[in-house]
C-alpha cells in the first residue's frame, strides 16, 4: 500500500540531505556514533558539513508505528519554534543502497545528553557530577516552559505524549530541550496531516510505563493534563532521583503517593543525597534560618509535582500555573543568595 507523503515542503524551508551523506556524516552509521535508541530507531552522532554537530535519528520502519510516528514527529516539528524545544536542521525521505526505504530526522546535537544520564546513568558511563538545586529548577522551569508553549502558546495545542528524562536533552550550558515528538497530537487536528490518528495507531499505551497518565491505561485519549502528569512525576523524579519505575512501587504504591506521604514528614529525608551534601545539609554546615528556607523551597518544589500528577485529571495543575510557581521558587532562591 502506498505511503503518504510527509505533508510540508522540506525543499524550501530546509537544506537537503541525502541517504548517502547520512551515512557518510554517521560512518556508515556505526556503533560507535550511537547515542540513543528508542521505540521506533537509533539516534547517530556525526558531523554536517564538516563542522556541524549533529544527531540523526533513523527511523527503524520494520517496527509497526514507525512511519507514523516519523510523520507525527515531521508535522509537530514543522509547527513549533521554541528555545526549550529541539531544533530540526532536516529530513531525509530516501531509499537507501538496497533498494530499502529509508527515513531520518536530523537535529541539533545536544553536547550533554539526556536527563536521564544526569539522574541516573552518568555521561558517557563516565563519574559525572550531580546536578546541583539550582540546576535541577533551572532543568525544570525549562521543560515546564516547552510544554507550556506547546499547550498554550500554538496555533493549535501540542500534545507531546512522551515526556520522560530520556526525551529532555542539554546543551553545551545545560540548558534544557524537550525533543521526540513521535506521539505528538494536535488536540484539534491539523489541516495538513491527521497527527492524532498516527499517535492513537503507533503505540496502544501512548506513552512509557511510570510517566503515562492512568486515565490512558484505561482508553483515555492524549490530553494536556496527560502531559501535565508526565511533568509532575519527572519533577518528583529529579528532586527524589527515584524512579517511578523502582521496584519499590507496586500494589498502587506510586512515586506521587510516596512524595504526597512523605509532606506530612521531613521532605528533606527523600531528596536526591547529593543534594544534601552540595547544600551542606548532611553536615550541618546551614543556620538554622537557611535551613528552614530550603524545606520551604523544597516543599514547595515536592507540592507542584504532586498536584501536576493527581489521579483525576480535572485535579492536577495546569502548566501555566506550574511554570509561574516554578519561576516563583526560582525567585526566592536568588533572592535568598541559595
Amino acid at each position: 500500500m502506498m505511503r503518504p507523503s510527509v505533508a510540508f515542503s522540506i525543499d524550501e524551508r530546509f537544506r537537503k540531505v541525502s541517504y548517502a551523506e547520512l551515512r557518510q556524516v554517521t560512518n556508515d552509521f556505526s556503533p560507535s556514533n550511537l547515542i540513543g535508541q528508542g521505540s521506533y530507531g537509533f539516534v547517530y552522532r556525526g558531523m554536517l558539513d564538516g563542522n556541524q554537530p549533529v544527531a540523526v535519528k533513523v527511523l527503524n520502519l520494520k517496527r509497526k508505528g514507525a512511519f507514523k510516528s516519523f510523520l507525527a514527529e515531521c508535522e509537530a516539528l514543522r509547527n513549533i519554534r521554541h528555545r526549550n524545544l529541539v531544533n530540526i536542521i532536516t529530513v531525509c525521505s530516501s531509499i537507501d543502497f538496497t533498494g530499502a526505504e529509508f527515513k531520518a530526522l536530523v537535529y541539533d546535537l545536544m553536547q550533554n545528553g539526556s536527563l536521564e544520564q544526569w539522574l541516573h546513568l552518568g555521561v558517557n558511563q563516565h563519574d559525572m557530577p550531580k546536578l546541583n538545586l539550582n540546576q535541577r529548577l533551572d532543568i525544570a522551569i525549562d521543560v515546564a516552559s516547552a510544554i507550556e508553549y506547546l499547550h498554550h502558546h500554538c496555533q493549535t495545542s501540542i500534545v507531546h505524549g512522551d515526556l520522560k528524562p530520556s526525551n529532555v536533552l542539554l546543551d553545551h550550558d545545560m540548558v534544557a530541550q524537550v525533543c521526540d515528538f513521535g506521539l505528538a497530537r494536535f488536540l484539534h487536528g491539523s489541516t495538513n496531516l491527521d497527527v492524532s490518528q498516527c499517535q492513537a495507531s503507533s503505540s496502544n499505551l501512548k506513552g512509557t510505563i511510570g510517566y503515562v497518565a492512568p486515565e490512558y491505561g484505561l482508553g483515555g485519549t492524549s490530553s494536556l493534563q496527560g502531559d501535565v502528569y508526565s511533568f509532575g512525576i519527572l519533577l518528583l523524579e529529579m528532586f527524589t532521583g527515584i524512579r517511578p519505575t523502582d521496584v519499590m512501587f507496586k500494589d498502587g504504591w506510586t512515586l506521587h503517593e510516596f512524595v504526597k506521604t512523605t509532606q506530612h514528614k521531613s521532605l528533606v529525608q527523600i531528596l536526591e543525597p547529593s543534594l544534601l551534601s552540595m547544600e551542606r545539609i548532611d553536615n550541618g554546615q546551614i543556620s538554622d534560618a537557611d535551613m528552614v528556607r530550603f524545606e520551604e523551597s523544597i516543599a514547595d518544589i515536592m507540592r507542584i509535582g504532586v498536584l501536576c500528577s493527581m489521579k483525576l485529571p480535572n485535579e492536577r495543575m495546569d502548566m501555566m500555573n506550574a511554570l509561574s510557581e516554578l519561576c516563583a521558587i526560582k525567585d526566592k532562591f536568588l533572592k535568598r543568595g541559595m
